[in-house]
């Protein structure tokens, strides 16, 4: 019985094992798959979009603006925004050009003093115009930046997810993040960032999922720094999907003066 007993533990451990070795090899793919369904579904995108960020007071700001993406070959895309408001921020637009395997270009209008400035690679994850989420967060990580370990199976918003976490190569502000991945959408309804002491800093919650033209998508989006106490809502209106974006939009000449049929 002994005997059978020690056996019958040894399979188990075995089994666990290469359930765990499979999850790790599984990781990156999920990963993949997840950074697809966020950042990249369709050939283009549009939508007008509402920032809302809340100081630990309760004292809010209003940030309202078009995104504009458009997939390019081998996972290469680009960005447009343009802010509609507040006053202070009219006019100004943002471009992305991001490269997989390579730093992105970013560039930045700034009516006020009517000039273009291009922003460093490694600004990526600075605060994007004073919310919670970073450049970084608002175009995607390069895949290869970081790696993936598989940690668990768990359920969120009644949904059964995969539990990643993911390791940067190269220091930032975090040492890991842990995703909670929707097994059905592969989108990420939770993301956990712990600093460099290992202590919980950052959360994004994807509040609201909908399927505009049938592509699943986190309409509403929220990031929250723990330590501040600051907070960032994104609300996704009117969110359409393969609209024949052309690529004359994404130029430094639009980022001076977008075309109106485009950010209306």
């Amino acid at each position: 019985m002994k005997m059978y007993l020690k056996l019958l533990a040894l399979v188990f451990l075995i089994f666990l094992s290469s359930t765990s070795l499979l999850h790790a090899e599984d990781a990156t793919d999920i990963i993949r798959k997840s950074q697809d369904a966020f950042f990249a579904q369709g050939k283009d995108m549009r939508a007008r979009v509402k920032m809302t960020l809340t100081s630990k007071s309760g004292q809010q700001r209003l940030r309202e603006l078009t995104m504009l993406r458009k997939n390019g070959a081998d996972g290469a895309q680009k960005y447009f925004m343009y802010f509609h408001n507040p006053g202070d921020v009219r006019g100004t637009s943002f471009m992305v050009y991001k490269y997989p395997g390579r730093d992105d270009d970013r560039w930045l209008f700034i009516p006020a003093i009517n000039l273009v400035n291009r922003i460093a690679s490694k600004d990526s994850r600075s605060s994007f115009v004073g919310s919670d989420f970073t450049y970084e967060d608002i175009s995607g990580r390069d895949l290869d930046a970081d790696t993936y370990r598989y940690l668990r199976e768990d359920s969120l918003q009644g949904k059964p997810c995969h539990v990643i976490e993911s390791t940067p190569k190269s220091p930032t502000e975090y040492a890991k993040k842990l995703s909670w991945v929707d097994k059905a959408t592969y989108l990420p309804l939770k993301d956990e960032y712990y600093d460099l002491q290992g202590s919980l800093y950052k959360v994004f919650t994807a509040d609201r999922v909908e399927a505009p033209g049938g592509l699943p998508t986190a309409t509403v989006r929220s990031m929250a720094n723990i330590k501040s106490g600051h907070k960032t809502e994104v609300v996704f209106d009117s969110v359409s999907y393969n609209v024949g974006i052309g690529d004359d939009v994404f130029s430094e000449r639009y980022l001076r003066k977008p075309s109106e049929k485009w950010i209306k």
